[in-house]
């Protein structure tokens, strides 16, 4: 099987901060792969460390069959980034952002492709309005059509949708999937659990080690065991009834308690009767399929 990037033992520390421990990752041609995790994980400095802008104190990286960082001049104008904070000039227009970035990179005949791209984005009719009065959305969007004007194989995007409304995150995503079609390898991170339901593929990072990687059904099915979702009052006393009553794996979240349940006949009930017995007010109670946001925490405490 062909590989867009493969990387082995990938290594960065800041100073006695590791950010990245021992990471290894093959991510193949033409998918959207997800490097999923929270806020510290260490998934903005893999994006860096794999867009060339930083250096790994140690591990093998190979993209696009070239050599990393020693092959970067290489393929520098076959990867697109998009970084958290919007980069463009605020003073230009659309137009005339996506024909600067386009000259830099040396595309002569980018007039087609800009009216392609815009069309694509559904930016035609703000294409004279100043970058800097744009949302957060167009904003994005723009950066976007900046970075395919050149048309890169690989693309990376760091936390694209971080302060995007709803409505453009959902936008910009239908716009992502589209991109496949040009034969491209997306890959995102994002702290959203529910964004990385969209990927082909996705890794799970917490503390610079990646906790598993595959499909985000794949992961979802590494929980064998019935998820049992209560919404009660209090919900953080009942967390900690439950945590102090056994064995059962739980998670708290906001006034939901998920109880990934033991195989023994009759926890459920078991479950119920404890929170009743201490006077919770039982708002729903419900079986559920396990989430990737179940998934996650229930692989964290395994490698814990």
């Amino acid at each position: 099987m062909e590989f867009t990037l493969s990387i082995k033992n990938v290594g960065k520390k800041y100073g006695d901060v590791i950010a990245l421990n021992g990471v290894s990752l093959d991510v193949k041609k033409n998918i959207i792969f997800g490097i999923v995790g929270p806020d510290g994980a260490g998934k903005s400095t893999l994006i860096r460390i794999l867009c060339g802008l930083l250096k790994p104190d140690e591990g093998e990286i190979n993209i696009l069959d070239a050599e990393m960082p020693k092959d970067y001049l290489k393929i520098k104008d076959s990867i697109g980034y998009l970084s958290q904070k919007f980069s463009l000039y605020a003073d230009l227009t659309v137009d005339e952002n996506i024909e600067f970035i386009a000259e830099i990179h040396g595309v002569k005949e980018f007039h087609d492709r800009r009216e392609e791209l815009l069309e694509f984005t559904r930016m035609k009719k703000f294409r004279k309005f100043l970058a800097g009065n744009l949302s957060g959305g167009m904003k994005q969007k723009l950066a976007l059509a900046c970075t395919l004007i050149y048309q890169p194989k690989l693309l990376f995007l760091d936390e694209p949708t971080t302060g995007v409304d709803p409505v453009s995150r959902r936008e910009f995503w239908l716009i992502l999937a589209g991109l496949l079609k040009e034969d491209i390898t997306i890959i995102i991170s994002t702290p959203y659990m529910e964004e990385a339901e969209r990927f082909n593929e996705i890794a799970l990072i917490e503390n610079g080690h990646i906790l598993a990687v595959d499909s985000p059904a794949g992961i979802k099915s590494r929980i064998r065991n019935t998820v049992l979702e209560i919404v009660c009052t209090p919900a953080r006393k009942a967390y900690d009834l439950i945590l102090a009553s056994g064995d059962d794996e739980l998670q708290l979240f906001g006034d939901r308690v998920n109880v990934i349940l033991d195989k023994e006949a009759g926890s459920e009930e078991k479950v119920v009767k404890l929170l009743k017995d201490n006077e919770i007010i039982i708002n729903d109670l419900r079986k559920t399929s396990p989430t990737l946001e179940n998934a996650f925490i229930h692989l964290l405490k395994e490698s814990a």
